[in-house]
């Protein structure tokens, strides 16, 4: 059956050091989609909301806040929507954080801390954290830190406040293995790896966890939570990183709205374009 849909790529702002793999992974789909007979018109952020565009059926990555708008409307007026723009919100930091401690999601003991009046007070974490932008995605290297002492901790919230940001959330630093993943909600599809063995990075954070041991831990089960953390944040298409400890255990330690899927591109197209398409015709049939 053909079936006409929208896609929406996201903002090359929005992918930093990684556009070229965001709009691969998009394209990819978008191809898949052509191949099993969908009509796709595809668009940029800033067009899909300028020109006010609509269809029963849309699906992309948006990050602006407009784009992200938009999708809530449509979604609100019966479209299929993938990712759900109620899901996209809920994977910016303080969201998400907030969500995973309620649902007893396994992550690091986190605070999250407000600018008031200007200024942060410093959390009472002990060292070392991670400080990360809570009221967004990151967007520049600065809005994930990696914080060892007072004097950096100093330096990286005077930073925040230069930068206007108002919200952020604190990690406690976690010892083990750093693991990647890709998932779709709902599908056999789960990819994991070591970013220590290749060179898939944004800002080059994955060296403070240094080399990966290959420390034993149960990926099916790994799966499982991430697919149960997906459906707590009503995402489909997701990846992100926990560390593995020296027990095996695992803690995620974050999660995204349709990353690139970069070194599983072709499996991961495959799989997005089959779970849209069997869910529009699902809509169709209805």
């Amino acid at each position: 059956m053909k079936i006409s849909m929208l896609g929406i790529s996201r903002g090359g702002c929005y992918s930093p050091n990684h556009v070229d793999n965001d709009a691969a992974i998009f394209n990819k789909v978008c191809v898949e989609l052509h191949g099993l007979g969908c009509d796709v018109l595809v668009s940029t952020e800033d067009a899909f909301v300028a020109s006010c565009l609509s269809s029963g059926v849309v699906f992309g990555m948006p990050r602006s806040k407009e784009a992200i708008s938009r999708f809530n409307m449509l979604e609100k007026r019966g479209a299929l929507v993938v990712n759900s723009a109620f899901g996209i919100e809920n994977c910016k930091r303080e969201r998400l954080m907030r969500l995973f401690v309620d649902n007893s999601i396994p992550c690091p003991k986190s605070e999250i801390l407000f600018m008031r009046e200007g200024h942060f007070v410093l959390p009472g974490m002990a060292f070392p954290y991670w400080a990360k932008r809570g009221d967004s995605h990151a967007m520049v290297k600065e809005d994930v830190c990696f914080v060892a002492c007072k004097e950096e901790a100093e330096s990286v919230f005077a930073g925040f406040e230069k930068r206007n940001v108002d919200c952020v959330v604190i990690n406690a630093h976690l010892n083990g293995d750093l693991v990647k993943f890709y998932g779709v909600a709902g599908t056999d599809f789960f990819y994991w790896f070591y970013p220590s063995s290749c060179s898939h990075s944004k800002f080059g954070l994955e060296a403070v966890n240094g080399k990966a041991e290959g420390i034993p831990f149960d990926a099916a089960g790994l799966k499982k939570t991430c697919d149960r953390a997906a459906s707590v944040l009503g995402v489909v298409v997701y990846g992100g990183d926990c560390i593995v400890g020296k027990d095996g255990s695992f803690k995620l330690i974050d999660f995204n709205d349709w990353p690139s899927f970069a070194p599983c591109r072709d499996a991961a197209a495959r799989c997005i374009a089959g779970y849209i398409y069997e869910q529009a015709l699902k809509k169709v049939a209805r």
